[in-house]
């Protein structure tokens, strides 16, 4: 059992700890890994094929999978790293003790977005930029995007969504309007003016390479996610008697048969179902 602590309750030393760990991760190249698994399994609405990552009521389990596999990897360099979590919506602005020069480092300049400060700079020549479906070779960001402003999620929206006590429901994609799940995922509403909510609001706002299927290239991406994994687990304790859903493999006559992962089908890559990642209490726990 070990703990995953909010960012800003980290040490120096726990920061400089985890900042090794990724380091060595990328020098070693299992960290370009988990960004070109992560894009095999980023299939959208109108792409063929099972969808198990995204837009899709696995984004959660299948991602929390995602995140121990991480960790793991991480343990293997240094058994006392676990990754932290990024509340964004209490530090939401680009002053936030995650972005300083001794962690994920700032914001990218005007023009190309390239990160100068932090430990990710291009500069410092120990984050290439290698699997990306763009040239670019280093880290980029572009908070808030200013050209057309885009702001983080606020608590009242987070609220909003964990109010809702159904998990998910059809048609099981992005277009989904009822459910706890895609309220979080963040997909815009067909005739909706908003385009993006919750999980896809923060991608936008930190821009740069976070906007893509290849959004690990960013570390931010973990303690994102990890705070995504905190959101499903307080859903839960507000509503003990509601569950994943689909529980059962979807009829012959659902168009998304075949596509969309119930209770107990395995997922890949893992070959493990969504009922195997229900509870994480045994393996970590959050403060």
């Amino acid at each position: 059992m070990y703990t995953r602590k909010n960012q800003r309750d980290l040490t120096r030393t726990e920061k400089n700890r985890l900042v090794g760990a990724l380091l060595e991760l990328k020098r070693s190249g299992r960290y370009d890994e988990f960004v070109t698994l992560h894009g095999q399994y980023y299939v959208t609405d109108d792409e063929p094929g099972p969808r198990v990552g995204h837009m899709t009521p696995s984004f959660f389990p299948w991602h929390r999978r995602f995140l121990l596999e991480f960790e793991r990897a991480l343990q293997a360099v240094d058994p006392g790293v676990s990754v932290p979590y990024w509340d964004w919506t209490k530090d939401n602005t680009p002053a936030a003790s995650l972005w300083a020069e001794d962690f994920l480092g700032g914001n990218g300049r005007a023009g190309d977005q390239k990160v100068m400060t932090g430990p990710f700079a291009h500069a410092t020549g120990n984050w290439e930029i290698r699997a990306s479906v763009s040239d670019g070779a280093y880290l980029t960001r572009n908070f808030g995007r200013p050209s057309a402003p885009v702001s983080l999620p606020t608590r009242q929206d987070v609220a909003k969504a964990l109010s809702d006590p159904l998990y998910d429901a059809a048609p099981w994609n992005s277009t989904a309007t009822k459910g706890f799940r895609n309220k979080i995922e963040g997909w815009g509403r067909p005739g909706g003016t908003a385009t993006a909510f919750n999980h896809n609001r923060v991608h936008r706002w930190v821009g740069g390479v976070m906007l893509g299927a290849a959004s690990p290239n960013d570390p931010v991406f973990w303690l994102h996610h990890a705070f995504m994994d905190l959101l499903w687990d307080r859903w839960q304790q507000a509503h003990p008697s509601s569950g994943y859903l689909p529980r059962e493999k979807l009829t012959g006559s659902d168009p998304q048969r075949g596509r969309v992962f119930s209770l107990d089908e395995p997922m890949p890559p893992w070959n493990v179902p969504p009922a195997q990642l229900l509870d994480h209490s045994r393996i970590y726990r959050y403060t």
